[in-house]
Parts: structure tokens; C-alpha cells; sequence
């Protein structure tokens, strides 16, 4: 179980408040019993809603000190009113002086009547206490829920926003090659591209590459069908031969050396052959004749 999720989800102020079902209330006690945070959790809860409970307690009348004195006073000396009468009436019942005594007792009956009256008070205003924690335990558990789903919903919209950029971004490099695929099936659709076959030499037998050339337009472009892997600080070459003279037709991409693209080379103004050269990375200006890998005549 998740510790920080079980204590924002609400369940240790109803735990304070005694509103949980026996067996979540017993979920609860042993989850302090067992960890610190949720322990230290339900101290807080508590001194929240003592805190709370004092900030907002009403203060008494000012009179109502003295109406509590004065009850506890009648009700102390209210037995002993009721007492000496009984004690005294036997020996007194033909003298009419003890009928004065039987008179304070109309008076010393209302008195106890009162007590009632500031109990009750009392007891009003500390169950209005205790509604007042109760309903800001309730509504502090219930802006904890709120607020916990509403983070949810914030960190769903952000997946979501977060999947559609992914998609967004995805969907643009499948425009960007399929743009590219359109423009090489439109390269080799055009009649105006001679095609040039390149074989591979003693060295490379197996090697195949295609040039497709527009003299018209000077554009050059590179199929490769099979080219060896080139080793670590190497790069493939192509060159145009124009009477004998090698020309810089540009250096092949890695992905157009496994084969995987269409690449366009530099322009060429003239020229009788093509070959390829294995060079180091970043190209030379002149071929490296004993690195030749194919080569073929227009």
C-alpha cells in the first residue's frame, strides 16, 4: 500500500472523527501502529481540530459565572433547608413559631430548576463546538478528495497532451519519408534519368549500386543495392569521371550505404563513368584508386 496515497485520500480524519467502519478503523491503527508518517499524520489531524475548537470557542455571558455560583450555593443549602425542618417538626407541632421556617422553602424550590438551565447552555455550546470541528473535518476531507482527483485529472490530461505531441511528432517524420519516398518514385519514374549500373571490382565482387543521371538538369542520384559494412573512420565516395578526370559527386550517407534511401549527390555537368571509393570519414579530393568498390560507364 501506498502510504503518501492512503494519507491524502481522506481515511485518517474520518479515522479522528470515529466515522470509519470497524475493520478500516482497525486498517488504521495498524498502519500507525507500523508506520511513523501515519502516526505523525493522526497528531496533526488532532491538534488541527483542537486548534480549531479553541479558536473558535464562545465565550460565556458574563453573567453566567455568577448564575452557576449561585445555583451550586442554593443547591448546597437547599438540604440543609429540608432537614432542620423535619428534625424540629415533632417537638414544635402545636407552637405556630416554626411556620416563618416553612416559608424559605418556597423560595430555596425554583433555585435547582436553574442549574438545568446553565447545563443545558453549556452543553449547547460544546456540542456547537464539536459540530463546528466536525463539519471543518468534513470539508477539509472532502476538499482533500476534490483536490486528489483533480491532481489525477491534471496528470490524465497531461499523459493525454503528452501522447498527442508523441503522435504529432511521429505523424510528421511519417509525412517527411513518405515526402521523401513520393520525390524518389518520381525520380525513378522519370524517363529523363539515364540509369547507370555499377559493379563491384575484384575486390568487391558482390557490390551493386545504381546512378541515375540528368544531364539536362546536372542531378545525380545513388540507389545502393549492396555495399560492404564501412569499418569505424571510413565513408564511402561517389565520384564522376569526366575524360579521365575524377570529379567529387559527394559522400554517401549511412543510410544510403545500407541501402535504405534514395540519396541525391551533387550536380554534375559532364560525365562518361561513375565509381565509388572507400575514403576516410569526411572524404578526399582526390579517389583513393586502391579503395575502389564499384564502378560503371554511362
Amino acid at each position: 500500500m501506498n502510504i503518501d496515497e492512503y494519507i491524502e485520500s481522506g481515511q485518517l480524519e474520518l479515522y479522528v472523527l470515529q466515522q470509519l467502519s470497524p475493520a478500516e478503523h482497525a486498517e488504521a491503527e495498524q498502519l500507525a501502529a507500523q508506520n511513523p508518517e501515519v502516526r505523525a499524520e493522526i497528531d496533526r489531524i488532532r491538534q488541527t481540530l483542537e486548534g480549531y475548537a479553541t479558536a473558535h470557542a464562545v465565550q460565556p455571558p458574563n453573567a453566567m459565572r455568577e448564575r452557576v455560583l449561585a445555583g451550586w450555593q442554593q443547591a448546597i443549602r437547599t438540604p440543609q433547608a429540608q432537614v432542620t425542618p423535619q428534625a424540629t417538626a415533632a417537638p414544635l407541632t402545636a407552637a405556630p413559631a416554626p411556620e416563618p421556617q416553612a416559608r424559605p422553602e418556597a423560595v430555596v424550590r425554583p433555585m435547582p430548576v436553574a442549574e438545568p438551565t446553565v447545563t443545558s447552555s453549556g452543553g449547547w455550546y460544546r456540542w456547537l463546538a464539536a459540530a463546528s470541528v466536525a463539519l471543518l473535518v468534513l470539508s477539509a476531507g472532502a476538499n482533500m478528495i476534490f483536490y486528489n482527483r483533480w491532481r489525477d485529472a491534471e496528470a490524465n490530461l497531461l499523459a493525454v497532451q503528452n501522447d498527442q505531441a508523441r503522435v504529432a511528432s511521429t505523424m510528421q517524420v511519417m509525412e517527411k519519408r513518405l515526402g521523401a519516398r513520393n520525390q524518389e518514385l518520381a525520380v525513378l519514374r522519370n524517363e529523363q534519368f539515364a540509369p547507370v549500373v555499377l559493379k563491384g571490382v575484384a575486390a568487391a565482387p558482390g557490390a551493386r549500386a545504381r546512378v541515375l543521371y540528368n544531364p539536362s538538369t546536372q542531378a545525380v542520384y545513388l540507389d545502393v543495392n549492396n555495399l560492404p559494412a564501412a569499418p569505424a573512420g571510413k565513408q564511402y565516395q561517389l565520384w564522376a569521371l569526366d575524360k579521365g578526370k575524377p570529379v567529387d559527386a559527394g559522400m554517401l550517407a549511412t543510410e544510403t550505404a545500407a541501402g535504405d534511401s534514395l540519396q541525391q549527390m551533387k550536380n554534375i555537368a559532364s560525365a562518361q563513368a561513375f565509381a565509388i571509393t572507400l575514403e576516410d570519414a569526411g572524404g578526399r579530393p582526390t579517389p583513393n584508386l586502391s579503395a575502389l568498390t564499384v564502378m560503371g560507364q554511362i
